[in-house]
């Protein structure tokens, strides 16, 4: 054997036994922070996991950069580890930016260190980044480093019928034949059934959703809480599906006023709270679900059938 193929075999070994650790750690921390809720949807999860893989990645032989070795690693573990521990592609799909992201940050800083020759400036350059990285990675673990996860969202749309006819299609159980907006076909949970409708006070209206990432189907249970001409206050009264993974629908306030004779303006505002961290990645697109799902509410619940497009 020569000396150049020994050095790849021990290249190799080295980079099967870090990416056992890896797959090791990985797993372990997953199931520990889903267990202890809310840290499985904390920046501890999205931030944390994929700062602590690339450390750990770094360990192993050198690629040609530090930052080379830890994509690789973490396409790995995205692809290999991600589903055996129950997560379908949809969590893949929105967490992966997140882990290769950090994954170059923590490559692009060992990579800078190690271009260093003064070992106090090494040092003073690890500490720095450390620093940065914990409060990050903290978000959503405790009341003080989470970010107020109210939001408001609200779509407007003219419906070419009267205020009349809006308002019975109100009050009718909701629709859901109609096909849902392409962003969220890409695996939220779906709408199966609905029973109950009303617009009086009290009416409640239960959803029934699909299961997603392999947990069962579950109920959204809806209240009429406030009624006046022209508008109505649904409230959440319980919530067992998936949906409570990204969101949790608290309201929806629906307003509808007569433009002419058959034009009616209306206005569908959902209140719901962020339930992932962090704040800066998941509310905008958060929010770009629950808008399309207020204009869907629109179509398949205020928009008699004679005028759906």
């Amino acid at each position: 054997m020569t000396e150049f193929e020994g050095a790849q075999r021990r290249i190799a070994r080295g980079w099967l036994l870090t990416l056992a650790i890896v797959f090791t750690a990985g797993g372990l921390l997953y199931r520990m922070l889903v267990s202890h809720q809310p840290l499985g949807g904390s920046s501890l999860m999205f931030m944390g996991v994929p700062v602590v893989l690339s450390v750990l990645l770094v360990l192993a032989p050198p690629a040609k950069t530090a930052t080379g070795g830890i994509l690789f690693g973490i396409t790995l573990v995205l692809v290999v580890l991600a589903p055996i521990m129950g997560e379908g592609y949809l969590c893949i799909l929105f967490a992966s930016p997140l882990f290769y992201g950090f994954g170059v940050a923590v490559g692009k800083g060992i990579e800078s260190i190690r271009r260093m020759e003064d070992q106090r400036r090494k040092n003073s350059a690890r500490c720095a980044a450390a620093v940065l990285l914990i409060p990050m990675c903290l978000e959503g673990v405790f009341p003080a480093t989470t970010i107020p996860r109210g939001q408001t969202v609200e779509v407007t749309r003219v419906v070419a019928a009267p205020s009349s006819a809006v308002e019975q299609a109100l009050a009718a159980p909701t629709r859901i034949g109609q096909p849902l907006p392409r962003f969220l076909r890409i695996g939220f949970p779906r709408p199966l059934a609905v029973h109950g409708g009303g617009l009086t006070e009290g009416d409640t209206r239960t959803i029934h959703f699909s299961g997603a990432e392999g947990d069962p189907e579950g109920d959204l249970v809806t209240r009429v809480v406030a009624r006046e001409p022209g508008f109505v206050r649904f409230e959440t009264v319980s919530d067992g599906s998936k949906l409570t993974q990204w969101v949790r629908w608290e309201a929806s306030d629906v307003q509808w006023r007569a433009l002419d004779a058959t034009h009616t303006r209306v206005t569908w505002r959902i209140h719901f709270a962020r339930q992932l961290d962090p704040a800066w990645y998941f509310t905008p697109w958060e929010r770009l679900a629950v808008r399309q799902a207020a204009g869907y509410l629109i179509t398949a619940n205020a928009t008699p059938a004679g005028a759906q497009q």
